[in-house]
């Protein structure tokens, strides 16, 4: 259990993992069966059909001769596999039994595994290392029976577990253990070294029974094999290259290695751990002028430290393998391993590094999981899991701790009693410390399950959760302390994950400045340790800090689009097709098919980077690139539009390019540009409609414009402005009935929005010249860019005010300065503002839950409830928005009425949305003058209308 606060643990030595204990006693007895497991749809409203994607999960079932066991359910099959074994050893009685050796217990096994790797009895074992015996003694001259020391410090893991036992500091320095393995190989008495290189060699000659049975074995001939692979320079201004390795069926691949690193031979070849997948033979060789002796330990060796000093580092290297490389380095994948005593290899292509490249972005494993490099962009909430698309935060934070060779990320959870006494239904005091999530069983979906698979949901109680990144050895690099709670473990777990995530692309963005430079202030909740993230990061160079490479514009995104009298500040998005009215709103799926072009002007070149004919995302949460979310906001389903942008960096570019990545990479980028072909397929109203859609006949949205409507009728209302008109729904539906309107203003601080409102506005006013349309009356109509908390002396006095579900966006000092000012300078004669009833979403709650066994009525009456939308700073319960509009309207001479839409007042818990209808004294008189006296423009005009029949 972690409980914050508490000391880091200190690194320990190696154990013996449940698996290896199983294998030490069985071998090939024991059978691991792994099942991939899907996640399953869960439905929401009566009636709804709410599609749930995840991650694939994994269950293991391991048969040993005297038992069987399954294992739970885990996100990574070698986890399943683990626990199997782990729940074997305790129905076997088995207690596994930590290795923590001595310095001197590590060195004399050292000694001892490097003489067994020499002996007669290895070289005819299965093990990958075996394959490189048998290269060496097919030599002739003399390196025959040569073993190059690197190969042995990079495949076997036995000596790197005695190194690291011997000095950590060989988890990142890689020449650390060469000089370990080198040392112990002088103090065995079965092997021999070179004095002037890093070969080592059996002392005395293998048995001629040994080599004879090896010449009897059947192997598959090698006539010849050529092997892709990618040389990457050490110059960062250099494009990386694909290669091809020639090897013949008597040469031994890493003499091949050599030969392409400009050295004499393989000694001089170092080899990198594995890169990317850790059952992959993947890795990088590089060649490094070491000195000739070495006498004991190369960190201690002038020579050595002036051999590094003169090489140059390879940081794009670096990045893919975290140790320190040299030089140019190749990439490929070749070698012998477990399954097979003929050489594996694999062809690496220029795609496969550059995704590579970006899949070790804190951002960049989103965009793998979707498949969609250029387009898709790390969302800035997790909403619901619906609505989440790719692999989940927690996991992509999880895939980044361990390319980075952190440690695994430590999830803590603080769970806290409610009670709807305290403001939002959250007590002060706490319930329960704090669990480790790692250690609890988890569905598909991320979340916790009990034995029958079905989420358990933990009565009157909400979470958070905490998280904290450390180094290998233990030092803090990111602490993330949240003030938000949610109602589900997952939710508060899944949150925390990306805000840590968008925290590390934000620091990825600042590698090169320098420690003062580097500011958070926009997340108080986020604590990085400076100096422990630049030593962990600092050598990384990513696709956001590199400079990038000089592109040209095709043309502005930013446009002057002509419509009637005024114009309109828009992106140039070229949209075709019949308008079919169903549009994308905050919150909802889009699904699109979309097509990514680079283009070069000049020569006509067109080749296409990414597509996809089905891609969903939520709008409203930047989950892609802005101009693709702003130009599908202003679209309607079946619509297309076409729209050109700047040219990402080249990463982006290769990594999107699949097989024709070879031909762009010779290619400059100057004067390109990317050419975006979409369409809109269909679009899913966000989860909060798609309830009240279910419970409420007519939608509470519908129930809201009717309920404005009588007002504005009873008052006989000519003018009015909504405070926070979003993309104009409201402005839009008033359109289609009757009434005195003459002029209809709307205000917003989104841009995007706004253009999305005057798009509609525009289509429905422009036909208006019928005079039995509901709309004739309408001679003016403008759209404003501005903040609803300021004041613009153009609003001032209209009949009616609006302010539909608006505040609860807002914090609540700023609701309370938007009162204050709607009423003391904008005096509308009457205002009505209405917001979420916190109370009522208990009854939402149950219906989301109805279909769940587990949840009786009962249970579900205390569950803790929470807000509607992700992007709710607060909903008030009824006496909360009581109080809030009482002391307004006492302030500032206006009466105030209570009603609402959806329930009843007579019936608990009242109405789902709550109104507040304020109305204007008989002693607060509006001065017709007061406009002409006090010109105040904090708004910018986005679009004006005016009647041709004035």
């Amino acid at each position: 259990m972690e409980v914050r606060g508490a000391p880091a643990v200190a690194a320990r030595n190696p154990t013996l993992t449940p698996k290896a204990i199983i294998h030490q006693k069985y071998g090939s007895k024991a059978c691991y069966t792994t099942e991939e497991v899907q996640g399953s749809s869960q439905n929401g409203c009566p009636g709804l059909v709410i599609p749930q994607h995840g991650p694939c999960m994994f269950r293991c079932t391991l048969q040993l001769p005297e038992l069987s066991v399954t294992s739970d359910i885990f996100t990574r099959k070698k986890d399943a596999e683990q626990s199997a074994a782990k729940l074997a050893l305790e129905k076997l009685g088995i207690q596994p039994a930590t290795t923590n050796p001595t310095i001197q217990e590590a060195w004399d096994d050292m000694v001892a595994r490097i003489s067994y790797l020499f002996s007669n009895e290895f070289l005819s074992s299965t093990h990958p290392l075996s394959g490189h015996f048998r290269a060496a003694i097919q030599r002739v001259g003399d390196l025959y029976g040569a073993i190059p020391v690197s190969v042995l410090a990079s495949y076997d893991a036995k000596l790197n577990s005695l190194c690291k036992s011997i000095n950590p500091k060989v988890e990142s320095d890689h020449f650390l253990v060469l000089s370990l393995v080198m040392r112990a190989a002088r103090l065995s008495c079965s092997v021999v070294t070179s004095e002037e290189k890093l070969w080592i060699w059996r002392k005395n000659s293998f048995s001629p029974e040994t080599i004879q049975a090896l010449s009897n074995q059947q192997f598959s001939s090698i006539e010849g094999i050529r092997i892709k692979a990618i040389r990457i320079p050490c110059s960062i201004e250099k494009l990386v290259e694909p290669i091809t390795l020639n090897v013949s069926s008597d040469e031994y691949y890493m003499d091949v290695m050599a030969g392409q690193l400009g050295v004499t031979d393989a000694s001089e070849v170092l080899v990198s751990r594995t890169v990317g997948k850790t059952s992959s033979e993947m890795r990088l060789y590089y060649a490094l002028k070491l000195p000739l002796h070495l006498s004991s330990s190369l960190e201690d060796s002038l020579k050595f430290k002036e051999a590094v000093k003169s090489s140059i580092f390879n940081a794009r290297a670096y990045c893919l393998s975290g140790q320190h490389i040299y030089g140019d380095a190749i990439l490929a994948a070749i070698g012998y391993t477990w399954k097979s005593s003929d050489l594996f290899y694999e062809d690496v292509s220029l795609n496969t590094y550059y995704r590579m490249l970006v899949g070790r972005l804190p951002d960049g494993g989103y965009k793998l999981s979707r498949d969609a490099i250029i387009v898709a962009e790390l969302p800035i909430a997790y909403t619901t899991r619906s609505n989440w698309r790719g692999s989940s935060p927690r996991d992509l934070l999880c895939t980044f701790c361990r390319q980075h060779r952190l440690s695994e990320p430590v999830f803590s959870i603080i769970s806290m009693d409610n009670s709807l006494d305290s403001p939002n239904g959250i007590s002060e005091k706490f319930k329960s410390n704090v669990t480790n999530q790692t250690e609890e069983q988890t569905n598909a979906n991320g979340e916790s399950v009990d034995a029958f698979g079905r989420e358990k949901v933990t009565l009157a109680s909400t979470f958070r959760c905490e998280v904290r990144i450390l180094s290998k050895n233990q030092d803090l690099i990111i602490e993330y302390l949240p003030k938000d709670f949610y109602r589900k473990q997952n939710d508060a777990i899944q949150n925390s994950a990306l805000k840590v995530l968008s925290c590390l692309s934000k620091c990825f963005k600042q590698l090169y400045m320098s420690v003062a430079r580097l500011s958070f202030e926009d997340s108080p909740s986020v604590c990085v340790h400076h100096e422990n993230f630049l030593k962990e990061f600092e050598l990384c160079p990513s696709v956001h800090s590199v400079q990038r490479t000089s592109v040209l514009r095709k043309c502005s995104l930013l446009t002057m689009n002509c419509m009637d009298r005024l114009d309109i500040k828009q992106e140039h998005f070229n949209i075709e097709g019949p308008d079919s009215g169903v549009f994308p709103s905050n919150g909802s799926l889009a699904c699109i098919s979309y097509v990514v072009y680079l283009v070069r002007e000049g020569d006509h070149m067109k080749e296409i980077l990414e597509s996809s004919d089905e891609f969903e995302f939520e709008i409203g949460t930047a989950a892609v690139v802005p101009e693709l979310e702003a130009c599908v906001y202003q679209m309607s389903v079946n619509q297309s539009a076409c729209f050109s942008t700047v040219v990402p960096h080249q990463d982006l570019i290769f990594a999107a390019a699949g097989n024709s990545v070879e031909c762009l990479s010779l290619l400059s980028l100057e004067g390109c540009f990317l050419e975006y072909s979409v369409t809109l397929l269909r679009v899913m109203e966000p989860l909060e409609d798609r309830i009240e859609q279910a419970l409420f006949n007519p939608p509470l949205s519908k129930q809201r414009v009717e309920y404005a409507l009588r007002y504005i009728n009873e008052s006989c209302a000519t003018s009015l402005v909504d405070f926070g008109c979003g993309s104009g729904s409201l402005l839009d539906a008033l359109l289609d009935h009757p009434t005195a309107l003459e002029k209809i203003v709307g205000v917003d601080i989104s841009k995007k929005s706004l253009i999305h409102a005057a798009k509609v506005l525009h289509s429905k006013l422009s036909s208006n010249s019928d005079p039995s349309k509901p709309s004739a009356n309408i001679k003016f109509a403008t759209l404003y860019d501005g903040s609803i908390t300021a004041f613009d002396s153009r609003l001032y006095g209209f009949d009616i005010g609006t302010c539909l579900e608006v505040i609860e966006h807002m914090e609540e000092e700023q609701a309370c300065i938007f009162g204050n000012i709607v009423l003391s300078s904008f005096c509308p004669r009457i205002l009505i503002v209405s917001t979420p009833n916190y109370e009522y979403n208990s009854i939402l709650q149950r219906t989301t839950l109805a279909n769940r066994e587990d949840d009786a009525d009962e249970k579900t009456q205390s569950l803790p409830c929470r807000f509607r939308n992700h992007d709710h700073k607060f909903e008030w319960t009824r006496e909360q928005f009581n109080s809030w509009a009482l002391d307004l309207a006492m302030r500032h001479g206006y009466s105030v009425e209570f009603s609402g839409v959806g329930g009843s007042a007579d019936v608990e818990p009242g109405f789902a949305s709550q109104i507040a209808v304020f109305r204007r004294g008989p002693l607060h008189q509006v001065d017709e003058s007061y406009r002409g006296r006090n010109v105040v423009h904090h708004y910018e005009v986005i679009w004006d209308w005016i009647s041709n029949n004035l």
